[in-house]
């Protein structure tokens, strides 16, 4: 096939959808553990901080600042940290899906 400019959308089309599909058992296990862990783990310290009212205005600018260190901080794919980085990187990602959830059921 050749290498025309439409070939190279739909390749990185595919990569981005269906990208996870060509990962080994191992990566695909340990991204999903850690998105459910984050996603627990937060789950719980927002309903602890909802409930006791305190320390608010200390906390939030903490996890936006450690949220945004593992969002600017990302080492190179050959890099030995790169794996433990996408642990923290899914992890992230679990909890900011907690603290979207907590927000619609605090809404509604």
């Amino acid at each position: 096939m050749q290498k025309t400019n439409f070939s190279r959308i739909s390749y990185q089309l595919n990569n981005l959808l269906f990208g996870f599909l060509k990962d080994t058992w191992k990566s695909k296990s340990i991204a999903l553990i850690s998105v459910l862990t984050g996603y627990f783990l937060f789950a719980n310290f927002l309903t602890k901080f909802i409930s006791e009212g305190k320390n608010e205005l200390i906390m939030v600018p903490i996890i936006i600042v450690f949220i945004e260190i593992i969002i600017r901080i990302k080492p190179s794919s050959k890099s030995k940290f790169y794996d433990l980085w996408t642990i923290f990187d899914k992890l992230r990602i679990g909890a900011i899906y907690a603290i979207i959830l907590e927000a619609f059921k605090l809404g509604s």
